[in-house]
C-alpha cells in the first residue's frame, strides 16, 4: 500500500518528465534495453528502453525511457523521434549494442550523427560463438583494439585478428567484416573520452540500479506502477548528476562544441 501511494503521488512528475522540453544538443546518447518483471495477462519480463546522454560541458542525464512488451526497432525508432519533437535536435554520436535496423532509424531521425558500436557487445557475441578453451585468449586480444593510441593502429589490431582467427571461426570473422564500420568511429574523437564512448557500460551501469532495487518488489502490478518506479530513478540519477562533469570531458569542452552547427 505504500509502495502504491507513493507511485501515485509520483505519477504526475514523471508525466512532466516524459514531456519535459529536451536541450537542443548531446554530444553522444547511449541507447540500451534492460528488462523488469511486470504482471500484464501473464507474468512476463518487460522491455524498458534507456536514453543517457552527455551534454557537449560533459554534463549527463537519463534522457528518456519507455516501456514496451519486447525490444524492436519500431518502438526504438517512436523514442528517437520523441526526443526530436521535444527540442533534441542534433547529437554527434549514438551508441548502442547490434538492435538490426537501429542504423537505419538513426539515419532517418538523426542523419548527422555517428554511429558506434558497442565493442563490449560484440566481445560477449563473439564468445558466445566460440570454443570455451579459446575464450579468454580471444577475449584479450580482441580488448586490443580499443587501447591502441590511434584508428590506424586499431585497424591494424584489428585485422591481425581477421588473419589469426579466420579460419577457425569463419563466420564470426565474417559478421565482424560486416560492422567494422561501426566498430572504430570513437576513435575519431578525443583521446580524454574514448574509454567512455567505445562500450555502453555507463548505460549498463544504470540499469544494474534498476535492477537491483527493483529485485525486492519481484513483480510489478502494473505498467504505471513500473513507469512510476523507474520514472523516481531517471530523476534522480539526474539529480545527482546535474552538475558533474563526466571523466575527461572537462579537458575538451571546446573540442566538444565545434561538432555542432
Amino acid at each position: 500500500a505504500q509502495v502504491s501511494n507513493i507511485s501515485k503521488q509520483m505519477i504526475p512528475k514523471v508525466e512532466a518528465y516524459h514531456k519535459r522540453k529536451l536541450s537542443d544538443k548531446f554530444f553522444c546518447v547511449y541507447l540500451d534495453a534492460t528488462y523488469l518483471p511486470l504482471r500484464r495477462e501473464t507474468f512476463e519480463r518487460e522491455a524498458v528502453y534507456i536514453a543517457i546522454g552527455i551534454k557537449p560541458n560533459g554534463h549527463k542525464e537519463v534522457i528518456d525511457y519507455c516501456i514496451a512488451p519486447s525490444e524492436n526497432i519500431e518502438v526504438w525508432t517512436e523514442m528517437l523521434q520523441n526526443m526530436k519533437s521535444r527540442g533534441l535536435k542534433q547529437v554527434e554520436l549514438f551508441l548502442s549494442d547490434g538492435v538490426v535496423g537501429m542504423k537505419t532509424a538513426l539515419a532517418r531521425t538523426y542523419p548527422k550523427a555517428h554511429f558506434q558500436r558497442c565493442l563490449v557487445h560484440v566481445m560477449r557475441n563473439i564468445c558466445a560463438k566460440v570454443r570455451v578453451d579459446d575464450r579468454e585468449k580471444i577475449m584479450n586480444e580482441f580488448k586490443q583494439v580499443h587501447q591502441q593510441t590511434n584508428k590506424e593502429e586499431a585497424t591494424a589490431v584489428l585485422h591481425d585478428f581477421y588473419t589469426k582467427w579466420g579460419k577457425v571461426y569463419s563466420h564470426v570473422i565474417k559478421g565482424l567484416k560486416e560492422i567494422e564500420p561501426d566498430l572504430l568511429v570513437f576513435y575519431n574523437y578525443p583521446k580524454q573520452i574514448r574509454a567512455s564512448i567505445y562500450s555502453t557500460n555507463m548505460i549498463e551501469s544504470f540499469n544494474n540500479v534498476i535492477k537491483r532495487k527493483a529485485k525486492p518488489k519481484a513483480e510489478f502490478p502494473t505498467e504505471q506502477s513500473l513507469d512510476a518506479f523507474i520514472g523516481i530513478q531517471a530523476m534522480s540519477y539526474n539529480d545527482r548528476y546535474f552538475n558533474r562533469i563526466h571523466k575527461g570531458f572537462g579537458q575538451v569542452q571546446d573540442t566538444l562544441e565545434s561538432y555542432f552547427d
